[in-house]
């Protein structure tokens, strides 16, 4: 870690132009004061802050050797030090895929070698770091940090006090290491059941449910001092189509995008939002034009800035994914996108490509350097009111002190507590007790593990349930199990006093509901948990009890386990509707649904 020496020395000059408060006050920016740094920066400098990027490695200047290839095929540079002083890009987004989080004291001295790779640049600057810690099915940074319920799980405990409290923590515990801004609360409306990318990053189909958990998670993330970005404008929650790999269009009325995908925005911006993030959608009745909402001009500088009234930090989803990238290159979509009214560019493709084409359209006349200034002022003032001026750097100390604490971990089991929902009940087979249900068989879906895991759902529940007193058996059946793999399911089920069945996104055809009905035909009770969409219940009317956890990370599944043994009753309540698996235009369970005991 950096010594006290070190700190003064590459802050001096930025620190002495500005009259940034301390963490403890709340003292305005002074525009006067940034709008000088900014005058002073070359072209090249300017451009450079426009950009947050991806960079491989576990260390800013000691990367290992094969993320220094992949450095060196992507970017064209060796580091993330090489990255800061060749294009002076004003943040770092990590990545768990780009090795840039094993564990927190890694993370925060990777954190604190990129703001020391800037701030020794001439004229150097904090730099924005962030990254996508959005709890649930995405996390980038996992344990030993806290690790809390996803959104739709949130949604289903409905407790602004819990949603504040997870903001509050997670911002503490990202702030630590060295993360100073996340990209999240999803302020996405899921009204579409077949959304593949949003689903239970939202917090539900209720418009103002979700704004009342995004203000208060927002205002968690502000006690921290870590910038939160709502996302995605203006609004991605009924797409059946997932922008990475193809170009959504929402079909809304103006009128439906007011009362349904604005209103969460509209309570972000009320309180405060530090960046909002774009969409890759295409929105006809907010910009006809064919445009992404990332590229509109309509939609980002006319009704953002305009009718919102919002003048933060605009950040673009990822310029890789193909929804951007469809109508036009990658030499132009940074160009639009700033032209449309973003200001931070994120995670382009090509970076020499994207960095090279804004430096050419200044050049050429097609953007102005005062346009630039803009959006570099709104960055500036965000580092200012992060207090990144004053303290860029991190201790380990502090990572000591504040990440996966005890407290912090009971509070996020106590949360989770509060969002298991429980849908079916028949007899009611719920609570079980070792007493009557002693031999548990825990089989099921196990997915491909978010950070918030220590293992497959059925190994984690067999650890739970064995904690509870229960003799448990954990059988991985899979996503897809095959007739032999059911057989064995059903021949273990046969000796068991009570099966656990995990289920994941199950279908009409799906070989996941035919397990839960030949384990059913067994005699042997069973009870099904929902681990993703909780519209899988529908489809398992043979199941005696059925829950929904929103996600199979730890803490929900530990939390699941309680419920289903009785150590606390279930107090979740459906935050989006379930439609009936043979009808779909009819409600089975409506939101607010969920029974106790």
């Amino acid at each position: 870690m950096p010594s006290r020496r070190t700190v003064l020395a590459a802050t001096a000059g930025v620190t002495a132009a500005l009259a940034v408060g301390s963490p403890a006050d709340a003292a305005p920016v002074d525009d006067r004061k940034l709008r000088a740094l900014i005058s002073r920066m070359t072209l090249q400098e300017k451009v450079g802050q426009l950009f947050v990027m991806r960079v491989y490695g576990h260390s800013a200047t000691d990367p290992d050797q094969a993320d220094i290839d992949a450095n060196l095929s992507e970017i064209g540079v060796r580091t993330a030090a090489e990255l800061i002083a060749k294009y002076r890009v004003g943040g770092i987004i990590y990545f768990t895929w780009a090795h840039n989080t094993r564990d927190p004291h890694q993370i925060a001295d990777l954190s604190n070698g990129i703001q020391r790779a800037s701030l020794t640049q001439p004229r150097g600057l904090p730099m924005l770091i962030t990254t996508d810690q959005e709890h649930g099915i995405v996390c980038r940074v996992g344990k030993p940090a806290t690790l809390f319920p996803g959104a739709m799980a949130m949604g289903a405990g409905g407790s602004r006090r819990d949603a504040r409290t997870l903001g509050r923590i997670s911002g503490a515990e990202l702030r630590a290491i060295g993360i100073n801004q996340d990209y999240s609360p999803d302020a996405d409306v899921n009204i579409n059941p077949a959304n593949p990318v949003i689903g239970v990053r939202s917090f539900g189909a209720d418009p103002e449910a979700v704004a009342v958990m995004v203000a208060a998670e927002v205002g968690g993330y502000q006690r921290s001092s870590v910038a939160a970005t709502a996302k995605h404008f203006p609004g991605h929650g009924d797409t059946a189509v997932d922008s990475h790999y193809g170009f959504p269009v929402i079909t809304h009325s103006r009128e439906l995008w007011e009362k349904l995908d604005a209103v969460p925005f509209r309570a972000a911006v009320a309180a405060g939002i530090d960046a909002i993030m774009t969409a890759h959608i295409q929105f006809p009745a907010l910009d006809d034009s064919g445009d992404p909402a990332t590229l509109s001009h309509p939609i980002l500088t006319g009704i953002l800035r305009g009718e919102l009234g919002y003048d933060g930090v605009v950040v673009t989803d990822s310029l890789g994914m193909q929804g951007v990238r469809t109508k036009y290159g990658d030499d132009r979509v940074p160009v639009l996108a700033l032209k449309a009214g973003a200001d931070q560019l994120l995670n382009p493709p090509d970076l020499p490509v994207a960095w090279n084409a804004v430096l050419t359209a200044v050049r050429d006349g097609e953007l102005t350097e005062a346009r630039l200034d803009e959006s570099i002022l709104r960055v500036l003032r965000l580092k200012a009111r992060l207090k990144l001026f004053r303290q860029p750097y991190v201790s380990g100390h502090g990572v000591d002190r504040t990440v996966g604490t005890r407290a912090h971990l009971a509070a996020a089991d106590r949360i989770a507590e509060r969002t298991t929902t429980l849908l079916v009940n028949d007899g009611p087979l719920l609570p079980l007790s070792p007493a009557t249900h002693d031999r548990l068989l825990v089989v099921g879906a196990d997915p491909a593990s978010p950070s918030g895991t220590t293992g497959p759902p059925t190994g984690v529940l067999t650890a739970a349930f064995t904690e509870l007193g229960f003799s448990a058996t954990a059988l991985s059946t899979g996503t897809a199990p095959s007739a032999a793999t059911i057989a064995r399911a059903v021949a273990a089920a046969r000796e068991a006093d009570a099966v656990v069945v995990t289920t994941y996104n199950v279908t009409a055809g799906s070989a996941q509901r035919t397990l839960v009905e030949q384990l059913a035909a067994t005699g042997t009770p069973v009870v099904a948990i929902a681990v993703r969409n909780p519209y899988d219940v529908a489809r398992l009317p043979s199941a005696r009890a059925c829950l929904a956890t929103y996600s199979w990370t730890d803490v929900e599944l530990r939390a699941a386990a309680r419920v289903i043994a009785g150590a606390v009753g279930p107090r979740g309540r459906l935050p989006v509707p379930v439609q009936r698996a043979d009808a779909p235009g009819q409600v089975l369970y409506p939101i607010g649904y969920g029974l106790s005991y």
